[in-house]
C-alpha cells in the first residue's frame, strides 16, 4: 500500500510529540510504531485518558471524551509527509499509534 513505510509527526507547536512509521493501512486507518518524542510527556495523559474512556461505557462518557479529544486537539497536530493535515483523530498506546484524517477540516455547523 502507497502509505506503508512513511512517517507521519505528531508535533506540539515547535515540539516533537513523536513520529509514527506506517506499517499497516486498513483505510481509512492507518496505523504504526509510535516513536516518543520530547514533547510527549505533556501529552501522554491525556492519549491514556482518551484511551480509558473509549474502552468503558463509551456511550455513557461521550461528552467527557468529547472534552479529553478536543484538548488533544488543541494540543497536537498531525503532519502528513506532504504537510499538516487539518482535521484528525488520533490514538496513542505505549509505542503503537492509529489514526484516521481529513484532508478538510470537518464542518461542526448543522446543515440547513
Amino acid at each position: 500500500m502507497g502509505f506503508v513505510g512513511e512517517v507521519w509527526k505528531v508535533r506540539s507547536g515547535d515540539e516533537p510529540v513523536g513520529d509514527i512509521v506506517i506499517d499497516d493501512a486498513d483505510f481509512p486507518w492507518l496505523s504504526g510504531r509510535f516513536t516518543a518524542g520530547p514533547a510527549f510527556a505533556a501529552v501522554e495523559q491525556l492519549f491514556a485518558r482518551e484511551l480509558a474512556l473509549l474502552e468503558g461505557d463509551a456511550e455513557a462518557r461521550q461528552e467527557e471524551w468529547g472534552a479529553v479529544y478536543e484538548e488533544i486537539g488543541r494540543r497536537v497536530s498531525l503532519v502528513a509527509p506532504d504537510g499538516p493535515v487539518p482535521e484528525f483523530l488520533l490514538h496513542i498506546k505505549g509505542d503503537r499509534a492509529w489514526f484516521r484524517w481529513s484532508d478538510e477540516p470537518f464542518d461542526d455547523a448543522p446543515d440547513d
